[in-house]
Order: C-alpha cells, then structure tokens, then sequence
C-alpha cells in the first residue's frame, strides 16, 4: 500500500583482520580435537561485507532502515565507508536509520571484534572490583570472562559442551522503507476476568512514528470463530508511539482454552487487526490468539513449614514434567525448523509437558515457541545469565535493558511461556559463596545482584508483561528469598521454591538420599552418547574409554570416573580382551546406569506429589538435566522414547542377581505405512534391549527395556527417507547378557 517495502541481505563476504581473504572448507568443527585447533578463528576479528542495489527510489520513502535481528556479538556497521552505529549485545535487535547514506549501489561492511579479546578488555577495565568468576575449570578447555559480554555463555565452553566463541550475523538482516509510521512490535495478551466470567485479549502496538505530527485512524480486531470484531479510534504520537487495545470476547462464544500436554487441546484462533491510519496507508496483521492462565501458587501446606511452589493452568494445579533445554548446536544457523520440531516432538511423544531454557544459552529462535505452543510444552524460560556474577555499570545495565525489553516483547504472545525467571544459580552461588569472596566484599555482590535482577530485569519485566509470573533466580526460595531481601541463606530449602540436586558419589538407586523438594528443576547424571554417534567425530585410536580422546570430550571433572564407580555398585565392569568391544559395553553401561538413576529419582519426585513426611513433600515438578546435547560428548543428555506401559524393580543389583541366562537377541524388520516395526526375539530373559540404528535418524518407541517375554514389538519412527534393508543392516541389539 506504498507504506513499508523490505529488502533482506545476505552479506557473505568473509575477511579476517590478519590472514586476509579464507574461502576454505573446513572440517567438522566437533571432528575430535578441533575446538581447541579451529580456536584462532575466535581470537581474531573478522568483517562480513557485500554490495547490493537498492531496488527502489529512497527519494519516495521518509526513512530507510537497516535492522539485524541478531548480531554475534561485537561489531561496527558500515554502509558506503560510513558508521551508522555498533553492536554488543547478541540477544538485541538493532534498527540503524540509515536514510541519509543510503544510494543506488551501496557497500555494507559488519567489523566484528573478537568476543575473547573484548570480554578481557571489559574485564580489565573494571577496575572498582573483580567479578567472578574469571574463567572456567581447565577441564573445560574455555574461555575466560564470559559474564561481560552479552553473549551466549556456553560459548565459552560449559561442563557439557566445547568453547566455540563465535562471531557472525546469526539472524536475518534488512532494509526497511516506510512512510509515516512503521509497525515494530505486535503482542496479545490473554486475561480473564472472575468477576465477568469472561476472556479478553490486550492487543499492544508499537509504532516508529516518522510524521512530525500525531498520526489518527481507526483499528479493526477481527476474532471470526469468537464472533469478536470491534474497531477503536486511535492516535500515534511522533517518535516510539504505542497503542494498547483491550479487546472483550464475545460473551456468546465458547472459548476454548490452551492447555499443555497431556491435559487438553492446544486451541488457537485466528486473528485480524487492520491498522486504517491517514492517507489511507493500512497495515494488516494475522496472527493466532490463545488464551490460557497461569499462576505461581506460593501459599502455607498444612502440616508443613515454607511455602507450595506448583503451577495452576486455567485455574487446573499442574505437575510439571520434562526437562531443561540447552543450544542445540554451537553454530546457531546450523539448528533448523526440522531439528527443533524432532527434538520437541520427541519430547511431547515422550509425555513431558515442559521444559526449561536455560540461562546459559540462548533466547530460542521463533519457531521454537511456536512449536511448543502447537505441541503444549510450557517453557520456564530462564533469563540469559548463568553460574556467575555480572557487573551493573551504566553501559552494561542499559545493554540488558534493551535486550529484556526485546526479548520480552517478541516472546509474551506464546502461551507456552508460563515463567520468566532471572537467572540460572546465581542466588545460590552468593548464597553459598562458590567464588570464594570475603565477607567483607560480600555486600558489593549483593547490591549488584539486586540492581541486575530486582531493579532491572523484574521491573521491565512487571511493566512489559503483567500475565506471568517471575522469579529472580534457579533455584531460589521464592517469596521467601524476597522476604531475607532477594537472596536467602539457603535457596536449596526443600520448604520452598525449587532446587536443584546432583549427587555422584552416592548410591544412585538409593531414593533416600533425594531432596523432598518443592520442585526439582534440575538433577541427572552423566553418560556417554552411543558408539555410532561418537564414531562420526573420531578415529580409531580414540575408542578406549582411556584414550586422549576420551578426556578430551569429557569437560566435567572426575566425570569418567564418576560413571565408572556408578556402575560399579550394580554391574559388572566390562572385561573383553577386544578394546573396541570393552569400549562399547563402557558406552552401553553409562547409559544403563543413566538411565536407571534418572528413573529413581524421577519416580521419587512423582510420589513425593501427594504426601507430606516431616514437613517435606508436595513435589510439583521434575525437570531432569538435559534434554538435548550440543555436540558429541559425555553429558546429561537424555531422550530413549514413549512411557514404557510396565515398571520394574530389581530386588538386587544386577551383578548379585542369580538365574540370568546368556541370551540370543535377533530382530526382523517390516514397514508399515510410514513406520517401521522391530519383531524382537530373545531365548531367555534380557535386561535393558538397546536398539541403535546408527546413523539414521528416527526414534523408538522403547528402547532400554527389560524384556520378559520370547517375543516383543518396537516400533521406529523414521525421520528421514529409508528402508528395511537400510534399518536391517544398521541394527544394533545389546542387552545386558552381551556385556563381558
């Protein structure tokens, strides 16, 4: 309608600041040693650049924009040899107005900086005090000072994943032409009213203005399937203006709420706004409107001292149970719609109704929330700081402001999100005083840890979004943190809020030792990912669970160690003369013992729902850590397939039991529509069957089972093209009888 045209860019050009112009092809950045080999890239500085022509007249167009989305994460913008502005927060949109430099053929140019070498120069310029912590464990192979760049944290290097610092454009970048105002951002929020009995949606709007004077019209919400249509006069003031629309469901209309998983229909209903402002310039938006409620439900238990900490859904309490999400890659442009969907939908098909993003990554792209509202997984999303302190000057605070405005913008119309929280274990690690700090310095850290969280993050977060709740960090007390002024004596109190609990020197299959907790939001234990993944980023004289290789990959201290006393208490360590037979049945053992600890726990946290035994108890959640890896490696990770219709109980550890047989497994494939069913054969009792297809990708329905009986049926979905012979020769079946 002559109001708004949109040029995207690509700018692929790539040159580094001291070796020139690479056109190379490297090899797979996870191909064994290559985080520490490939680590030069980070610590140059790189400029993406091109040239492009301007498909319309900039005469015609009142201002021209140039807008990242995302930019990785510190870099001066060039258009035609001038600066039009500077990034150095990658979780901001930045618009730059570039209407006075643009011309017909233009030359843009992104100069970014080193994310290592900036993140030390902040650090040194903070003078007034340390903040720590200063760098990771050696064990991690990263890099240090992570907490002074607004980037993802884990990109540093992480217990569970390799130090990648990147540096790039990782969203879409655009020119955007516009005449008298300009749509930037477009929310809805659902409410609803007791006292009526019925839903309204708050529409908000927020406009660049370019006129120079107020700028009328009229705005038409149009909700089909609610029988809802109203229009509303309205007036845009110059500069950032906003409109905020309460629209009034029809009261005639049934309205069907959003549910999550497992409790009801994910219902969504198109919706229409028409923006009809002067000059007759008109903007249509399409969008889905949902309405569901939510609630933090902190009150006094009956026969228990603290508080509850459980969620309510459309006034319904809800058991929250999943698991905690992580990047699911370390080169963001490589996590597509297909990957995220695979991952979601296994998560959903697995009965989780939840998860949570965690601080030390990032605020997920789009199409991740969309997904999760289609499928009902509630997201507790974390804000972006993790397991570290952060500095509050001017500079600093006014990045995270803009950042949590943002983020916070284009996420609050998900339904799926029912939680904002601060941070990942920075309470706690006050709290507890990981970092080794006197007590005397202690009230610096303190005031800080309020201004970033309290004065900062919780303030933007009451203004821009009033149907959530937050808290200011994981684990935290809750009402009862803010109550000893933000930061409690004890955030892993089982009396409130939730915790977070890792325990790898003790017995495992032993559920006393597990917190009563409110709330686990956190707890797993390690394993090694199977041969077939590990064999794609390795050679031959990596496959020994002692190799160089070996230690290399695993990032968490003693962790190799710690999976081998594990298992020790209930199996049988492998014992073949054969190093490449040993190191798979090490492989299949870490997962057993994986598997069995995380089901302990589990099903402690599930029973402990209904009872109170010593004031502990009414256990709303279980969030195990993680959902998904990063790269291929030793971690927490764990996915395996559908809820298992039995449930088994060893009287013994399986290395005491007696009457086990050695068994011969075998399998015959055939498909079935889209699908591909396993007839499993045993000749005696088998613990714990894998099926592994190597590298193609799909998922069981089990996998990991006891088998009872002679015969049994597994289902594979494929998620990707293939066939019986390719699924047949592929096959990999172990139990626990094949390890020797």
């Amino acid at each position: 309608y002559g109001l708004h045209l949109v040029l995207l860019l690509n700018i692929p050009h790539i040159q580094c600041s001291s070796n020139g112009y690479y056109d190379a092809f490297f090899l797979d950045p996870y191909y064994r040693f290559n985080d520490v080999m490939y680590r030069w890239i980070s610590l140059d500085n790189w400029t993406y650049s091109r040239t492009f022509k301007t498909p319309f007249d900039v005469r015609k167009w009142q201002k021209v924009n140039l807008v990242f989305e995302g930019v990785d994460t510190v870099a001066q913008i060039l258009i035609n040899n001038i600066t039009v502005g500077r990034t150095d927060n990658m979780f901001s949109r930045y618009s730059f107005d570039i209407t006075s430099i643009i011309k017909e053929v233009n030359f843009v140019e992104v100069r970014f900086l080193s994310a290592i070498s900036y993140a030390a120069e902040q650090s040194r310029c903070h003078t007034a005090y340390s903040i720590p912590p200063a760098c990771p464990p050696p064990v991690q192979k990263g890099e240090c000072h992570a907490n002074f760049i607004r980037k993802e944290q884990c990109s540093f290097s992480w217990d569970w994943g390799p130090s990648f610092p990147t540096q790039g454009i990782w969203k879409d970048v655009r020119i955007e032409a516009y005449n008298h105002y300009h749509l930037i951002y477009f929310t809805l929020t659902p409410f609803f009213v007791k006292s009526a009995q019925q839903w309204s949606l708050e529409i908000e709007s927020i406009f660049d203005v370019v006129s120079s004077k107020p700028v009328s019209g009229l705005v038409t919400v149009s909700i089909p399937k609610l029988q809802t249509q109203q229009t509303y006069s309205v007036k845009l003031q110059p500069g950032e203006g906003s409109i905020v629309l309460l629209v009034n469901i029809n009261e005639n209309a049934t309205v069907e709420t959003w549910w999550p998983n497992g409790h009801g229909k994910q219902t969504g209903y198109n919706m229409t706004t028409v923006f009809i402002m002067e000059a007759g310039y008109k903007i249509e938006k399409f969008s889905k409107a949902y309405f569901r409620t939510v609630e933090l439900v902190q009150e006094p238990i009956s026969g228990s001292p603290g508080l509850s900490f459980y969620f309510r859904i459309n006034g319904r309490p809800i058991f929250i149970k999943g698991s905690n999400w992580i990047p699911a890659d370390s080169f963001q442009d490589r996590v597509t719609y297909d990957t995220l969907r695979l991952l979601l939908k296994s998560a959903a098909d697995a009965n989780m109704n939840a998860l949570r993003v965690w601080g030390g990554g990032v605020y997920e792209q789009d199409e991740f929330y969309d997904i999760c509202d289609e499928l009902g997984i509630m997201i507790w999303q974390d804000f972006m700081f993790a397991c570290a302190l952060y500095p509050t000057d001017q500079n600093y605070l006014e990045s995270i402001r803009a950042e949590v405005t943002h983020q916070i913008r284009r996420l609050k119309s998900h339904p799926s999100i029912i939680l904002w929280s601060g941070n990942n274990e920075n309470e706690a690690a006050i709290a507890s005083n990981w970092f080794s700090v006197p007590y005397a310095d202690r009230e610096v850290y303190v005031r800080d840890y309020v201004m970033l969280y309290v004065k900062n993050i919780r303030e933007i977060v009451l203004a821009e979004d009033k149907s959530r709740p937050f808290i200011a960090s994981s684990p935290t007390n809750g009402l009862e943190s803010v109550k000893e002024g933000w930061l409690s004596q004890n955030p892993y109190d089982t009396h409130y809020g939730d915790t977070h609990f890792y325990d790898y020197s003790n017995d495992c299959w032993d559920w006393t030792l597990y917190p009563k907790t409110r709330f686990a939001s956190e707890y797993g234990f390690q394993s090694w990912p199977s041969f077939s993944t590990l064999e794609k980023v390795s050679s031959a004289e990596d496959w020994s669970y002692t190799s160089n290789f070996s230690l290399h990959r695993q990032h968490h201290e003693n962790g190799n160690d710690e999976m081998i006393q594990q298992i020790e208490r209930h199996f049988k360590l492998p014992q073949s003369t054969n190093p490449i037979k040993k190191f798979k049945d090490m492989i299949y053992l870490t997962q057993v013992m994986q598997a069995q600890c995380v089901k302990t726990e589990t099903e402690f946290y599930r029973f402990s729902q209904s009872e109170i035994i010593k004031g502990e108890g009414h256990t709303m959640g279980a969030l195990y850590w993680q959902l998904n890896d990063i790269w291929q490696a030793p971690s927490w990770a764990s996915l395996g397939g559908l809820r298992s219709p039995t449930n088994h109980h060893f009287l013994s550890s399986l290395k005491d039991a007696v009457g086990l047989e050695k068994t011969q497994l075998s399998a015959s494939v055939s498909q079935q529509d889209s699908i591909y069913i396993f007839d499993l054969q045993t000749t005696a009792i088998a613990p714990f069957v894998s099926l592994d297809v190597g590298s193609i990708k799909g998922r069981f329905n089990e996998n990991g089972f006891l088998m009872t009986k002679k015969r049994k049926l597994v289902v594979f979905y494929p998620w990707e093209p293939t066939t019986v012979e390719e699924l047949e020769k592929s096959l990999s079946l172990t139990s626990l009888m094949d390890v020797v």
